[in-house]
């Protein structure tokens, strides 16, 4: 029996995906000329979005020290930014500690309780010294940073560590990875899924080609590797997102850097072992980006880049968002198709809709010049 469409028989996806981005405004401050990598809560009525951002040229780099981590408060009802400004900067001193010289790169930010919430953020300086993932907390009672980081730990089956890309690499080294070790990269690419009252996460190191799935300690303060997905290695795979399918199973696709380029599916009945990555013919002639899969009111959203027909065409500038019931069927809910790009969005849920962050630009090659913020649609 063929699943039943969630979209009515006059859908038009290009339409609809037009209305979204006329709706998306910036939300960097004025002196911003390179901005990427955004992800938000919503607490309160209000979007918090954190994302990296310099002052002095378009794009992004682990390489350029001028990077940092940057926080803007959007009040959902009026639309107003109300907040924004730098929280982590190369060498910058808080009350406990200081940061050391480098980029301060791909922020993540998660509810802790009902007064805090935790923002994560790797201090690198690649080629020096290993990269370093640290936290601090925003009050929402007195609206402001508590001024004190700290680092974080990750778990594998060698132990606990500060959490540092050599410590991944050694856990998927003992498990058959083959790629290169690296001193920068770990990231938490995907932002945080709440299930079940834990809160998971993506771990990934793009230069490396990884991607683990880990869970937090109650604490938030170090993330436990579940498992591993690298295979097959010849797809150099990165960056991938993950969510969980209505019969408990997990499903994780992946951005391939090798071969013709298409993203790939890996399932796991538990989160811990892995099948090899293979294609879904759900989602053909896919870019090289972040995808993202989401689940909001029991549907799902699976978002990636797609390559356009055209030649000399930003290879961003096209990015599909299909919807499904059971992560299986799928169909097209909105395309976003712009010259400015719309690379590495985030969707997140509250105050009754869907809303997004998304990375765009209009003059440089990358098309990395601004975080864009708006509404989707309503729940």
């Amino acid at each position: 029996m063929a699943e039943e469409s969630i979209l009515p028989p006059d859908w038009k996806p290009k339409e609809e995906g037009d209305r979204v981005l006329a709706r998306l405004r910036n939300i960097c401050r004025p002196q911003v000329k390179g901005a990427h990598g955004s992800d938000f809560v919503i607490a309160d009525g209000k979007a918090y979005v954190v994302y990296m951002a310099n002052d002095v040229q378009a794009g992004e780099n682990p390489e350029w020290t001028f990077i940092s981590t940057e926080l803007s408060v959007v009040d959902l009802t009026t639309a107003q930014i109300e907040k924004k400004g730098i929280f982590a900067s190369s060498e910058m001193k808080y009350e406990n500690d200081s940061l050391p010289f480098g980029a301060c790169f791909c922020p993540r930010i998660v509810r802790k309780d009902d007064v805090f919430l935790r923002c994560f953020f790797a201090s690198q300086n690649p080629h020096k010294r290993p990269a370093q993932t640290y936290y601090i907390d925003y009050d929402l009672n007195h609206d402001q940073f508590a001024n004190r980081i700290f680092p974080a730990y990750i778990e594998t089956d060698q132990g606990k560590f500060p959490m540092q890309p050599q410590y991944l690499y050694q856990h998927a080294a003992a498990k058959g990875f083959k790629g290169k070790a690296v001193m920068h990269g770990l990231l938490m690419v995907d932002g945080f899924k709440k299930i079940d009252g834990k809160a998971f996460a993506v771990l990934n190191n793009f230069p490396a080609g990884q991607n683990a799935w880990a869970v937090l300690n109650d604490t938030l303060d170090c993330f436990k590797v579940m498992g591993d997905y690298f295979q097959p290695p010849e797809a150099k795979l990165t960056e991938s997102a993950v969510n969980r399918l209505p019969d408990g199973s997990w499903l994780a696709i992946s951005r391939q850097e090798n071969r013709d380029g298409n993203y790939m599916f890996s399932s796991s009945p538990n989160g811990r072992h892995w099948t090899p990555h293979e294609y879904r013919p759900f989602v053909t002639h896919g870019a090289k980006s972040k995808p993202i899969f989401e689940c909001f009111g029991g549907v799902y959203y699976l978002g990636w880049n797609e390559k356009p027909a055209a030649p000399g065409v930003s290879s961003r500038s096209l990015f599909n968002l299909d919807v499904s019931r059971d992560g299986m069927n799928w169909e097209r809910k909105y395309i976003f198709r712009t010259d400015n790009s719309f690379q590495y969005p985030t969707f997140r849920e509250g105050n009754g809709g869907i809303y997004l962050s998304v990375t765009q630009g209009d003059h440089s090659g990358s098309l990395k010049e601004r975080i864009m913020f708006g509404k989707l649609e309503d729940l």
